[in-house]
C-alpha cells in the first residue's frame, strides 16, 4: 500500500503538531481591517446537498442527515482531508438560506472546539492556508448573529492558525500546497487587525515560490492544467487583496499572472473546460472564467498554439488539445500520466473524444488505471504503456518515461501537428508517431499514427520480437474514448462509427482498412462523482509485421450536419 503523506491526508506529523500547539500563544486578532468579500466559487446545488445531509467530499458519500460533520467517520483519508480543508463552506454560502448559515456556523465552530487548540487532524500547511482563505471569504456569512464571546473564539482560531503557517509554510509540498499555505499566511496578514507582520515575509515567499514554480511560459512542473489554474487563482486573490489594501503589489506576482493566463486560455477547451491530463480536471464551474476575468484581457489565439508541452488546434466550433511532451519528472512522477501523444477534441459546448481522467478520488487501483496510455486517446502496444512505473509500482512513479523525439507545428488552413516519441524504442524496436490536421472549419480531423523501426538496432530488436510472435505481429491498438453523453454505434457494416452528441451533431469515424474496428466498455473518471461514469470507446486494432506499420483515419461531421447548431441544453451543475 502506498503510504501517503500529510498533505494527501490532512493528517499532521510530528513538526506540524508541536507548531500547531506553540501557536497557542498566539495573541486574538480584534477584527478584520476592512470587509472581507466572498471571492471562492460555490455551487448551489451541492449546497443544498449538504444541507439535506448528503456529503460529497473528494469523491466520497457520506449520507447522514442531522450529523455534525467532524461526528462523520471518513470513509477515506481524501474525504477527512477535503472537510479540514473547508471546502464545503463556498457552497453552503453560495446556498446562502438562513438553514445553511445555520449548519455552516454550526460546523465551523463545531471544528474551533474540536480542533482550534492544535489538535487533531487538519493542521498540515496547505490545508491550514485553504481553510483561512474560506474563513475569511465568508466572514460576513459566519459571523451574522453570533455574539460577541463566539466572534473572539473566532478571530482566536484564525489568528492560532496564522501563527502556526509562519512557522510551518515551508513544511507545504513545493507547487500547489505550498502557494495555498503562503495565500492563506498573506491573507491572515492583510487582512486581521494586529496582524500586519506577517505580511512582508508571506509575500516575500510567494514570489520567490513564483519565481521557482512558474517558468516563462507559464507553466508548472507537474503539467497539471487544473492546478495551474488554482495557482492563478489564488495569485489573483492574493493581487485583489493587496490593491484593496493599498500595498504595492510585487512585480513577481503580477508578471506570473501574466505569463499564467495566456497559457490556460490555450489549455482550455471549446466548451470553456481545461484539457483532462495528468491528474487534472475540466475545472470547477465557473473558477476559470473568474480567474482569466481577474487576470485582465488576453489576445486572439490562432489556428495552432502551444502552452506546457501542450499543443492546441481550432477550427470553427472545435477544438483538440494534444499532449505533446515528456512526462513531468521530478516529484511530480507520483501524479504523471502515459499520455504522450494522446489528445482530446470538443465541439462546441461538448467533449467527444476524451482522457478517462484522473483515478485518485476512486481508490488506488483506478488511480494507476487512469495513469495508464490505454486510459488516453492514443496509440498503444498491448501490454505496454508508452510510458511505465518502475519496479515497486505501488510507489505510483513514472520511471521509464517516453521523450519526444520530433515535434512539428503548421499553422495553415486549420492546423497540422506531427510528433513521434520513443516510448516503445527500448523495448520493441518501435518510435511511434502521429499526424493530426485539423480543417480550418473544424468539421474533419485527418489523422496517421505510425510504429517504427528506425535504426539498425530497433529494426533487429523488433526483428527478434517479431520471430518470438513467430511472425504474427506485435498487437497495437488505437484508442480514441468518448465522453459518456455521446451515443455511439458501429455503421456501414462494422468500417465506421457513428457518433451523436447531445447537441444534435453527428460525427463519423472512418479507418483505411489496417486493423479492425470496434466499439468496447471504457469508464470517465470524474471529480465530485460517486462512482466512475461507464462510457465506450472507439478501438482500432491491429498487429505491426513490417518495419513501418501506418494507420490512417478520419473523424469528420456528417455532411448534413449544419455549421451552427442551437445547443441550449442545460447540463446537471451537480451529477453524481
Amino acid at each position: 500500500m502506498r503510504r501517503r503523506d500529510s498533505t494527501a491526508t490532512g493528517r499532521p506529523g510530528l513538526s506540524d503538531r508541536l507548531a500547531a500547539r506553540a501557536a497557542r500563544r498566539a495573541t486574538a486578532a480584534t477584527g478584520f481591517v476592512s470587509q472581507p468579500d466572498p471571492r471562492s466559487i460555490g455551487l448551489y446545488a451541492r449546497g443544498k446537498q449538504i444541507l439535506s445531509g448528503n456529503v460529497l467530499l473528494a469523491g466520497f458519500l457520506a449520507e447522514a442527515p442531522g450529523t455534525d460533520l467532524w461526528d462523520i467517520p471518513p470513509p477515506d483519508p481524501a474525504f477527512g482531508a477535503e472537510a479540514q480543508g473547508f471546502s464545503w463552506l463556498d457552497d453552503l454560502a453560495a446556498l446562502g438560506t438562513p438553514q445553511a448559515r445555520a449548519l455552516a456556523q454550526g460546523w465551523t465552530w463545531g471544528w474551533i472546539a474540536r480542533y482550534g487548540e492544535g489538535r487533531g487532524p487538519g493542521w498540515t500547511p496547505d490545508l491550514t492556508g485553504r481553510r483561512i482563505i474560506r474563513w475569511i471569504h465568508h466572514a460576513l456569512f459566519l459571523l451574522q448573529g453570533r455574539d460577541k464571546a463566539a466572534a473572539d473564539a473566532y478571530y482566536l482560531s484564525l489568528s492560532r492558525q496564522a501563527a502556526y503557517l509562519a512557522r510551518r509554510w515551508k513544511a507545504a509540498r513545493p507547487g500547489l500546497p505550498r502557494f495555498e499555505a503562503l495565500t492563506g499566511l498573506l491573507y491572515a496578514g492583510l487582512s486581521l487587525i494586529g496582524k500586519g507582520d506577517l505580511t512582508a515575509p508571506a509575500l516575500a515567499a510567494l514570489s520567490r515560490e513564483c519565481a521557482a514554480q512558474i517558468d516563462r511560459e507559464g507553466a508548472l512542473p507537474t503539467r497539471n492544467p487544473e492546478e495551474l489554474l488554482e495557482v492563478l487563482t489564488l495569485l489573483t486573490w492574493a493581487v485583489r487583496a493587496l490593491a484593496e489594501a493599498e500595498s504595492p503589489i510585487p512585480e513577481a506576482l503580477s508578471d506570473a499572472i501574466a505569463r499564467i493566463a495566456p497559457s490556460l486560455r490555450i489549455l482550455r477547451h471549446a466548451d470553456g473546460g481545461l484539457a483532462r491530463f495528468h491528474g487534472g480536471g475540466k475545472g470547477m464551474e465557473g473558477r476559470l472564467d473568474q480567474a482569466l476575468a481577474a487576470a485582465g484581457p488576453g489576445g486572439p489565439i490562432g489556428h495552432v498554439a502551444s502552452a506546457m508541452g501542450f499543443v492546441r488546434l481550432t477550427g470553427g466550433r472545435t477544438s483538440l488539445i494534444l499532449d505533446a511532451a515528456d512526462p513531468p519528472g521530478g516529484t511530480a512522477r507520483a501524479t504523471a500520466h502515459a499520455s504522450t501523444a494522446a489528445f482530446e477534441l470538443t465541439s462546441g459546448r461538448r467533449p467527444l473524444v476524451v482522457s478517462c481522467g484522473s483515478g485518485l478520488p476512486f481508490g488506488p487501483e483506478w488511480r494507476l488505471a487512469g495513469r495508464a496510455t490505454q486510459s488516453h486517446s492514443a496509440l498503444c502496444l498491448t501490454g505496454f504503456s508508452s510510458s511505465r512505473f518502475g519496479a515497486r509500482a505501488e510507489e505510483g512513479l513514472l520511471d521509464d518515461t517516453a521523450r519526444v523525439t520530433a515535434l512539428r507545428l503548421a499553422p495553415g488552413e486549420g492546423g497540422t501537428v506531427h510528433l513521434a516519441h520513443d516510448g516503445w524504442t527500448a523495448t520493441h524496436g518501435l518510435t511511434a508517431s502521429r499526424e493530426l490536421h485539423l480543417s480550418g472549419d473544424g468539421r474533419r480531423l485527418v489523422g496517421t499514427d505510425a510504429l517504427t523501426a528506425m535504426s539498425f538496432a530497433d529494426r533487429k530488436r523488433f526483428g527478434t520480437l517479431l520471430d518470438r510472435s513467430h511472425l504474427e505481429g506485435i498487437g497495437f491498438a488505437l484508442r480514441f474514448h468518448l465522453h459518456p453523453d455521446v451515443d455511439a454505434t458501429l455503421d456501414m457494416g462494422g468500417t465506421a462509427v457513428s457518433m451523436q452528441l447531445r447537441s444534435g451533431e453527428i460525427w463519423v469515424f472512418r479507418h483505411d482498412g489496417s486493423g479492425k474496428l470496434s466499439l468496447d466498455p471504457s469508464f470517465y473518471l470524474e471529480k465530485g462523482r460517486i462512482n466512475p461514469r461507464p462510457t465506450l470507446q472507439i478501438v482500432l486494432s491491429g498487429l505491426a509485421r513490417d518495419v513501418e506499420t501506418r494507420i490512417g483515419w478520419t473523424l469528420a461531421k456528417a455532411q448534413d450536419t449544419p455549421l451552427a447548431i442551437r445547443d441550449l441544453d442545460r447540463d446537471d451543475p451537480v451529477p453524481l
